[in-house]
C-alpha cells in the first residue's frame, strides 16, 4: 500500500506542475486567481424568482473553495463595485495564498453588487498579481455578463500568451445564453481558447460547481485517492 500511495502521489504531481500542453488541460497546482464579477448584473434574478444570481455564485464557492485552497494558492480580483468611475472598479482582494477559502467567502459574501463589467482589464490585472511572465499562472474569470467597458478579451488575450506560454485563462460565463458572445471566437470565450483553458457556461448552481470543480480542482489526484481509500 505504501508503494501505491508513493506512486499516487507521484502521478498527481507529474499531472499538476507538468505543462499544459493541450488545449482544455487543467493546471491544478499553480498559483490562480479568482476573477469575480460583481457588477450590477449580478444583483439580478431569474424569471419568477427572488434570489439574485449572486446568491447562487456565493453558495457554489462555498462548496468548492474548501476543498481547493489546502492544495493551491488561489488569489481574488473583484470588478464592479466601488467608490471610483464604474469601469475602473477593480480591487485585488487577495494576493494568492495558502488555506484562503474562508478570506474569499468572506470577501465574496460581502459585497454588493453595483457598477460595470470591465472583465478584460480585471484579467489583466489578475495575471500581473500572479507574475505570469516569471512562471506558471491560472485565471479563473466567473462572470454572468460581456465586457462594457471597451476592452478587447480576444487581443488582450493574444497579447498575454505571446509574453508567457505558462499562463491559462478559463472562463466561466454564469446565466448567459442566446449570445454570439459565448462561441469561442469572441468576448471572453476567446481569452480560453487563445490560452489553452476550457470555457464553460452554467445555468444552475449545480452547474456552476461543476464548472468550478473542473478549473481549480485536480480531477486525476481525488480519482486516485478514492481508490486508495
Amino acid at each position: 500500500m505504501r508503494s501505491l500511495s508513493v506512486a499516487a502521489v507521484s502521478a498527481f504531481a507529474l499531472f499538476a506542475s507538468g505543462p499544459a500542453s493541450a488545449a482544455g488541460e487543467v493546471r491544478c497546482l499553480d498559483d490562480a486567481m479568482l476573477v469575480f464579477d460583481a457588477s450590477g448584473s449580478m444583483a439580478g434574478t431569474d424569471m419568477n424568482a427572488v434570489r439574485p444570481h449572486i446568491a447562487k455564485v456565493r453558495e457554489a464557492l462555498a462548496s468548492v473553495l474548501p476543498a481547493v485552497t489546502p492544495r493551491r494558492h488561489l488569489g481574488l480580483m473583484v470588478y464592479g463595485p466601488g467608490p471610483r468611475a464604474k469601469c475602473s472598479n477593480i480591487d485585488l482582494r487577495l494576493k494568492p495564498g495558502p488555506n484562503s477559502a474562508e478570506t474569499i467567502m468572506g470577501e465574496v459574501n460581502s459585497v454588493v453588487p453595483a457598477g460595470e463589467t470591465p472583465l478584460t482589464a480585471a484579467v489583466r490585472g489578475a495575471v500581473e498579481e500572479l507574475k505570469f511572465r516569471e512562471k506558471p499562472a491560472v485565471v479563473v474569470l466567473l462572470t454572468d455578463g460581456e465586457e462594457t467597458c471597451g476592452g478587447d478579451p480576444c487581443k488582450l488575450a493574444r497579447q498575454l500568451k505571446a509574453e508567457a506560454s505558462a499562463l491559462t485563462i478559463h472562463v466561466i460565463q454564469f446565466k448567459i445564453s442566446g449570445s454570439t458572445w459565448l462561441q469561442s471566437g469572441t468576448g471572453s470565450a476567446c481569452m480560453a481558447a487563445e490560452t489553452g483553458g476550457v470555457s464553460l457556461t452554467a445555468g444552475t448552481k449545480d452547474e456552476l460547481i461543476e464548472a468550478l470543480q473542473k478549473t481549480l480542482t485536480c480531477p486525476l489526484f481525488s480519482k486516485r485517492a478514492a481508490r486508495l481509500r
